[in-house]
């Protein structure tokens, strides 16, 4: 990051070679609130030049994701919804998102005229919001472990979206939770996954995760769905990337669309 906003913030602070501060300092040199006040404008000039640096359109959460030093790739799947709803339509009409953060989604989606939509947080809410308690409270949001199981019926919703779920998990336990996406779906599952080289989770998240995210190229996937005997929904992929290329969209996460199982 520039240095130049930390300069200007206690060049103000400090009265340093701006004319209009060293004249008031002359003035009123032991007044406090006037340090105080020069404080604050620095601290506003700081934050504005941040937003200025992300193009003043990024979310909230893509900034903190960025702050953060990682990618959020749910983040990333909510900045793409709208792709997700051209390129899949009707098939948005009853959606199951897997992943942390999953509330947020549900919550984005919620606000769908005619759209049915769960989720399953596959951690611990131990610091949830209170909003998201409540979409627990409600059945909406599930807490269950993906490692097994789901407690689905086949074919119970028409899309299945994943994000920041499968790079934490090994092989082992991968060519368990794949099929099992791909059953409970009837019209195919969305995977968003970071690229190699992305920072995923922070150190202090690993004993939440169990696990430091693997992050595999696109290569080791499509190898990975093969041998799982999952197909690509190549009318997904192709109608995502007509959507994307329409809206200037560029994932920051691998984006996969697989087949539901016959």
């Amino acid at each position: 990051m520039s240095r130049r906003p930390t300069s200007l913030a206690r060049r103000l602070a400090d009265g340093g070679s701006v004319p209009f501060v060293e004249s008031v300092q002359s003035k009123a040199h032991t007044s406090p609130l006037l340090s105080i006040g020069l404080l604050v404008v620095g601290a506003i000039l700081l934050v504005g030049y941040l937003y200025s640096n992300s193009g003043g359109s990024s979310s909230y959460g893509e900034a903190v994701s960025k702050i953060g030093g990682g990618i959020s790739c749910t983040q990333e799947l909510l900045r793409a919804m709208p792709v997700l709803k051209k390129a899949y339509g009707d098939s948005m009409s009853k959606v199951l998102h897997v992943g942390p953060e999953t509330c947020s989604v549900v919550s984005e989606l919620l606000k769908e005229e005619d759209t049915e939509v769960w989720g399953m947080e596959p951690y611990d809410l131990d610091d949830s919001t209170a909003k998201c308690k409540s979409l627990v409270r409600k059945g909406i949001v599930r807490v269950a472990d993906i490692k097994f199981p789901l407690p689905y019926k086949a074919k119970s919703f028409s899309l299945i979206m994943v994000s920041d779920a499968l790079d934490y998990l090994s092989p082992r336990y991968l060519n368990k939770t794949l099929p099992e996406l791909a059953r409970v779906s009837s019209n195919g599952v969305v995977v968003f996954t970071g690229y190699p080289g992305q920072q995923r989770a922070k150190v202090a998240e690993l004993s939440k995760f169990g696990r430091p995210a693997k992050l595999r190229s696109s290569s080791w996937w499509i190898r990975y769905f093969f041998q799982c005997k999952l197909e690509e929904n190549e009318s997904g992929t192709k109608k995502f990337e007509q959507a994307s290329e329409k809206r200037s969209y560029k994932p920051a996460c691998q984006v996969f669309h697989l087949k539901s199982l016959p």
